[in-house]
């Protein structure tokens, strides 16, 4: 597809509804006897309990009424300072069908960046899930003047003034529903398609954050678009662990709304491999950096393993690309081929899924770019990754791969009613329901990104291929100019490098340079596993300390024959030179954005002495 060539949108359907009516749609479909809306462990029993839509519907209603009755009305903003959980998504949907605006917060979030957030937004009353979090907000409340009440998740408070419990807010709603029963179905009824229902700060790899401003109407149409797109239903459920204060995590739990699969909130991010199990979701949504890291973990594994095991793995996985390649072609399996991956099931592949639940169709990537080779690799054994792409300002996807039509190293194609074009500078281009209505404060950076005729500038580099998959290349502002006029994505480096499993994040640099280098940490289970097989321990390295192995001269070599190895497979000018390697691995809210994209500015900043001994 050239250049200036447009994809043209596809049918859906026009009618856009507010959120809080969407709600009321789906409990009307979907409730029933058996029927489960929601799931969640009950920390004192530590038993799954099941919330039916009916149940749910009161839940949220008497949230809502709780809300009303410290004040909060149309319009106000309220903000959620927490981990992903019920009480997360039940004030969310409480906050919206009343006509005020959800304004989330991640709760890996520094109180400076909590002040501004709250401040910026006009907040008046915020969520808080426990004391730590709380914590934040009393450090910084006497510099929100707009702000009157905070409510605590977890936890009890002795006396109410500012402060308000989780179930004294519940107990205040139902009060209020017990006086005016319709309280909250009125106030339904009057929002708006058209009314904001979110500010949904961006991440901030550069800089402070812009809160990205989305209506109902662009959340009712983001939903609609995907009902087609993914392939689930009643009988599906999916266990939630990313952080709902980003938008792909967000839609992937409204989307309940619109095809009745079943949400399961999983304990912590630590306690995702335990809750998988428990719950055996038959999809989940997630991003790239998860995947990687159970893909490391198999391929270390394999390493471990006696010759036997690793041959009968190679066995498996030669028979796994080779059906792969066929599904992919949409040829026909021959059933020698199809009884050899039978086999292969049997002996490697089963063991992958069961860490899973054992019952996963597929899977949904987002939030950053995901390497072919791991998703090739999935696909292999059985298990089919469906990346998409799409930014907080286009309410999540624009695009997305499909069981019945994907393309790896694609992100898929348009969702039905967005309109895409690359532009001359090949940057990718949107339009359609789902765009942002502006960022909150910042009219310059509105103008900058929404042309006057609705196309958003996505800040992506991309190719739409004669099937309508769109290809990211990388971010517009990451391109890296090297002296000798060399145009060179760093993203696509990053995403092979970061394949091998010794190396955990990797930043690339070398812009105005006449050569790349690389920054990059070392996963801390690899590292000490392969220090102690070389027997570092008895020359009295203190396997323990990460600094220190990071720096040892056995490490620096295994590291830089990894990086050799990566090379063989880039152009000369691609390849990278030299390598520095830090002495601890990146965290999220400080190299790391929540979505663990890497902070390029921040990374340089912080580590600009090491990167610039590199080039001496």
């Amino acid at each position: 597809m050239s250049e200036t060539q447009e994809q043209q949108p596809g049918n859906t359907e026009s009618v856009l509804k507010s959120v809080g009516q969407i709600l009321l749609d789906a409990v009307s479909r979907f409730a029933g006897e058996d029927s489960i809306a929601m799931r969640y462990r009950d920390p004192s029993t530590g038993e799954w309990i099941g919330l039916g839509w009916d149940d749910l519907l009161q839940r949220v209603h008497e949230a809502a009424a709780g809300l009303v009755s410290l004040g909060v009305d149309h319009g106000d903003r309220v903000a959620i300072l927490s981990n992903s959980r019920l009480e997360w998504a039940v004030t969310d949907l409480a906050i919206l069908s009343i006509g005020a605006i959800t304004v989330p917060i991640y709760q890996s979030n520094t109180p400076d960046e909590v002040h501004f957030v709250l401040d910026n937004s006009g907040a008046c009353l915020v969520l808080a899930e426990d004391r730590e979090q709380l914590g934040k907000i009393h450090e910084v409340r006497t510099r929100l003047p707009h702000l009157r009440h905070a409510v605590l998740m977890d936890g009890r408070v002795k006396i109410e003034d500012f402060l308000v419990s989780w179930s004294r807010l519940l107990e205040r709603g139902s009060n209020l529903l017990l006086r005016e029963p319709s309280a909250i179905r009125h106030r339904v009824e009057r929002v708006e398609p058209s009314d904001v229902a979110t500010f949904v700060y961006t991440s901030g790899t550069t800089g402070r954050p812009k809160g990205v401003i989305l209506t109902h109407g662009a959340i009712s149409f983001e939903l609609r678009a995907l009902r087609s797109a993914i392939q689930a239903d009643q009988r599906d459920e999916t266990l939630l662990f990313l952080p709902m204060a980003h938008i792909f995590a967000r839609v992937g739990f409204f989307c309940f709304l619109e095809l009745g699969y079943t949400v399961c909130f999983a304990e912590s991010i630590e306690r995702l491999m335990g809750n998988l199990p428990e719950i055996r979701p038959t999809f989940v949504f997630s991003v790239p950096r998860i995947y990687e890291k159970i893909y490391d973990k198999i391929l270390a594994g394999v390493r471990s393993g006696t010759r036997i095991e690793r041959q009968i793995f190679a066995f498996a996985l030669w028979v796994g690309r080779a059906k792969s390649r066929r599904l992919q072609q949409g040829r026909w399996i021959p059933p020698h081929l199809d009884m050899a991956f039978q086999v292969a099931e049997l002996l490697v592949f089963n063991k992958l899924k069961k860490a899973f639940g054992g019952e996963v169709r597929f899977f949904i990537s987002g939030g950053a770019p995901l390497s072919r080779e791991i998703a090739e690799f999935f696909h292999a054994a059985g298990m089919t990754i469906l990346e998409g792409y799409g930014l907080t300002e286009t309410t999540a996807a624009s695009h997305l791969n499909r069981l019945d039509a994907y393309r790896f190293g694609t992100v898929g194609q348009l969702l039905p009613g967005v309109e895409a074009r690359i532009a001359p500078d090949g940057e990718i281009l949107l339009r359609g329901p789902n765009i942002l209505q502006g960022y909150y404060k910042r009219p310059e950076d509105t103008a900058q990104a929404l042309e006057p005729d609705g196309w958003f500038h996505t800040g992506d580099i991309g190719v739409i291929d004669e099937d309508g998959f769109l290809k990211i290349t990388d971010r517009k502002k990451d391109l890296i100019v090297t002296s000798a006029g060399k145009n060179i994505a760093p993203q696509n480096l990053e995403n092979h490098i970061k394949t091998d499993p010794f190396i955990s994040q990797v930043m690339v640099y070398g812009d105005k340079r006449n050569y790349l280098v690389a920054l990059v940490t070392l996963d801390t289970d690899q590292v000490r596993g392969y220090a102690q097989h070389k027997g570092l321990a008895d020359e009295g390295v203190d396997l323990d300390d990460h600094a220190a192995l990071c720096a040892h001269p056995l490490i620096v070599d295994k590291i830089n024959r990894c990086i050799a190895e990566k090379n063989k497979a880039l152009a000369s000018y691609e390849t990278i030179k030299k390598v520095t390697i830090t002495d601890k691995e990146f965290e999220v809210g400080e190299e790391l954005t929540p979505t663990m994209k890497v902070r390029r500015k921040v990374v340089t900043e912080k580590y600009w002495d090491q990167l610039d001994r590199l080039y001496g």
